[in-house]
């Protein structure tokens, strides 16, 4: 991966349909961004995610969110032709996704997950450790799973660790403390 230009996905996953809610068409969404206002806003195109089931429905079109409001841990969302709960029904336990040029602009130091996958992870002495091969959102900080020569390390996606991130050279540099690489 090293000095390779990574290129981004199609489409962003940005929030999971849980179930539908009511007789009117609403799904409880558990919003997968840190936008969730932004884009769970009225007018704005979501994309559905293919099921993996083989009599799914699909949807080829683009669904316009109608109406949002909080419910609970996520979203009671309405889309616009959308207006009974068979319809919402189907779209039970699919992603949404927006085009990734439709993203909100990233702030100086964000990355998008998906960005660190394939990583070359190395300390802040120049030791190489190994690639990023998943990232856990696990509540008060993510994990990176590293796989290492010897096997594999979660690595604390924290400011203390996680020192630089250089996505045009591929590599990541963190700054572990005793111990945390021991496999």
């Amino acid at each position: 991966m090293a000095g390779a230009r990574r290129t981004d996905p199609e489409h962003l996953v940005v929030g999971h349909v849980a179930r539908a809610h009511g007789t009117k068409g609403e799904v409880f969404v558990q919003p997968l961004t840190d936008h969730a206002d932004r884009v769970f806003e009225p007018g704005r195109e979501i994309l559905v995610e293919d099921s993996d089931e083989p009599d799914a429905v699909r949807f080829d079109e683009p669904l316009v969110v109608d109406e949002v409001r909080p419910f609970k841990t996520g979203l009671l969302v309405k889309f616009e032709t959308i207006d009974d709960r068979n319809t919402s029904e189907l779209l039970a336990r699919r992603y949404l996704q927006i085009p990734t040029e439709a993203a909100e602009p990233l702030e100086e130091g964000e990355v998008f997950y998906h960005q660190l996958i394939g990583l070359d992870v190395v300390t802040d002495e120049g030791q190489a450790v190994g690639k990023v091969q998943q990232v856990y959102e696990t509540g008060p900080t993510e994990l990176l799973e590293v796989r290492t020569a010897s096997g594999t390390v979660l690595v604390p996606f924290t400011e203390r660790i996680v020192r630089s991130i250089d996505l045009e050279s591929g590599t990541l540099t963190i700054s572990p403390p005793e111990g945390l690489l021991d496999v």
